[in-house]
């Protein structure tokens, strides 16, 4: 996630800071402006309000009352703040999720935790592409369970705009286990709300509009059986094909679904990853040779979502040399590579369609401050 810095003192802060380590000051992220906010207690407006804090340095609190999620103070499980004159107990990523698991289980705690976090992270980069929440319409509904002794397994997943996760998927070794096992190069949590999140959006976005033929011309027909597409993808093993030619995984050779979704995740990491790159005010320049033909090119991260955004291909132009970049750090600390695809030409134009999707029908979102 991108960085921000302390009302009060400046300090470097992070998307999930509850506290300045320089100031000792409160922080919260307020969703209504996208930022990470200093917060002090406001006792005299109301019990359990929080004021914003002034200006850097200013030891007067002025500004916006908010009061913190009720998963803050009673789970530990949230650093949002909900606006004063919104009566929910809940933050707008909290309220979100309807059934948990057994949190009197303190394995299921820290998972439910760990998945509320990725899904924070994925409620941010849906609101600063204007979709979350979409005017209009209802936002995804979030269900996390857990396996239960002689119970079926859940499987995680969409349907009818709910998003069900197994929370297993927070355990480091299960996560890899079920990775090895499927033969993924990539699996985490936020990937996981990445793509089921695709699944919601492109009921939301796709289906039934004017796009609807063009998707069938770039990503196939989504009519084709589902249930036998997936039957027979895994039934191939590890060998299913030429995949890498036109998707982004493996995966998405299954069915037209699972490839609109596996690049749809794919797309909301290239947006995020850029926006955190830019955040630090990134440049890279990939070596080459001192005696070659070209001198080297130095690439300026620019915001993804900056006035005004980059195009597309400039985004890709930027994405390929920060991946580098990123994988050759990782194996630097004897790291697998953070990033581990090579994207085709095949693969890009299904990039391009989210992309173009994304900024056709987006509403202006809240800036980030």
């Amino acid at each position: 996630m991108r960085v921000f810095n302390c009302d009060h003192c400046g300090h470097l802060v992070f998307f999930d800071s509850v506290q300045c380590l320089h100031c000792g000051n409160t922080l919260a992220f307020v969703p209504d402006q996208l930022t990470m906010a200093t917060l002090a207690p406001a006792p005299q407006d109301g019990a359990g309000l929080w004021r914003r804090m002034g200006e850097r340095g200013g030891s007067a609190p002025t500004g916006k009352l908010y009061r913190m999620c009720s998963n803050r103070a009673a789970y530990g499980a949230c650093n949002f703040a909900v606006p004063a004159n919104d009566y929910s107990p809940l933050c707008v990523s909290c309220r979100q999720t309807k059934v948990l698991p057994d949190l009197s289980e303190p394995a299921n705690l820290g998972r439910w935790q760990q998945v509320e976090s990725a899904k924070r992270q994925l409620f941010y980069t849906l609101a600063r592409l204007g979709l979350e929440p979409v005017p209009g319409r209802a936002g995804p509904v979030f269900e996390f369970l857990a396996d239960w002794p002689g119970g079926p397994q859940v499987l995680t997943g969409h349907q009818g705009g709910t998003i069900t996760l197994n929370v297993a998927e927070a355990d480091d070794d299960e996560r890899a286990r079920r990775r090895i096992a499927l033969g993924e190069p990539y699996r985490t949590l936020i990937g996981h709300l990445r793509h089921e999140s695709g699944h919601f959006y492109w009921d939301q976005l796709v289906q039934g509009g004017a796009r609807l033929e063009e998707f069938r011309r770039v990503f196939g027909d989504e009519r084709a059986d589902y249930a036998a597409a997936l039957q027979a993808h895994y039934a191939k093993g590890g060998d299913v094909g030429p995949w890498a030619e036109r998707h982004v995984s493996a995966y998405a050779s299954a069915h037209p679904w699972e490839d609109w979704a596996e690049t749809w995740a794919h797309y909301l990491h290239m947006v995020d990853l850029l926006e955190t790159a830019a955040s630090y005010q990134l440049g890279v320049t990939v070596p080459t040779p001192p005696s070659g033909p070209q001198p080297a090119m130095r690439h300026t991260v620019s915001d993804p979502f900056g006035s005004p955004a980059p195009s597309f291909d400039d985004m890709v132009g930027q994405w390929v040399p920060v991946t580098l970049l990123l994988n050759s750090l990782n194996r630097s600390l004897g790291q697998s590579d953070a990033y581990p695809f090579a994207l085709s030409a095949g693969a890009m134009v299904k990039l391009r369609f989210v992309h173009d999707l994304v900024q056709a029908v987006r509403q202006p979102p809240a800036q980030a401050v």
